[in-house]
C-alpha cells in the first residue's frame, strides 16, 4: 500500500452520506489526538504515520500505523486483530468486526472512550515493533 497524496479535507468533504462524513471528521480528530500525527491519504484510506511490516513467511509491505476508511455502509477502523479486543468491544456499542477491521455504522452510538482505548492499544503495539505475529518498523 502506498500513500496517494491529495487533500484529506477535500476527500472527507466528498464523503456521503452526511453521517459518514460527520463520523470521518470525528475519526480524524480522534486519531490525530491519539497519534500526534497528521492524516494522509492512502487511496481511500485515511492513515496516520506509516510503518513497514514483515511476517515470518516473508510477506511484507507498508501500511499506516493507524487508519480508517469512510465507506458507504460503515466507517472501517483498521486494527491488528479485532479478536484481541473482544472484552473492550463488548462495551463499545453497535459494531461488527472482521479479522482486522472494526465496522461502525454510527459513531454517535458507540462509546468513544472505548474506541480510543482499542486504537491506542494497537497503536502502541505497532510502535513497540512486534505484534506477536509480524514485526513492524515505523518509517515516519
Amino acid at each position: 500500500m502506498k500513500k496517494s497524496g491529495g487533500s484529506v479535507a477535500a476527500f472527507i468533504a466528498n464523503v456521503a452520506p452526511e453521517k459518514r462524513r460527520r463520523d470521518a471528521e470525528t475519526m480524524v480528530a480522534l486519531l490525530r489526538d491519539i497519534t500526534g500525527r497528521e492524516p494522509e491519504l492512502w487511496g481511500t484510506i485515511v492513515g496516520f504515520g506509516s510503518c513497514h511490516y514483515r511476517y515470518p513467511t516473508g510477506t511484507e509491505g507498508d501500511v499506516p500505523i493507524a487508519a480508517f476508511a469512510p465507506r458507504k455502509q460503515a466507517t472501517t477502523v483498521y486494527l491488528l486483530d479485532a479478536g484481541a479486543h473482544a472484552a473492550e468491544l463488548a462495551e463499545l456499542g453497535p459494531h461488527e468486526t472482521g479479522a482486522g477491521c472494526l465496522y461502525l455504522k454510527d459513531l454517535e452510538k458507540v462509546d468513544l472512550d472505548v474506541l480510543r482505548g482499542v486504537i491506542e492499544t494497537d497503536y502502541r503495539r505497532v510502535l513497540d515493533g512486534d505484534t506477536g505475529y509480524a514485526t513492524y518498523t515505523v518509517t515516519d
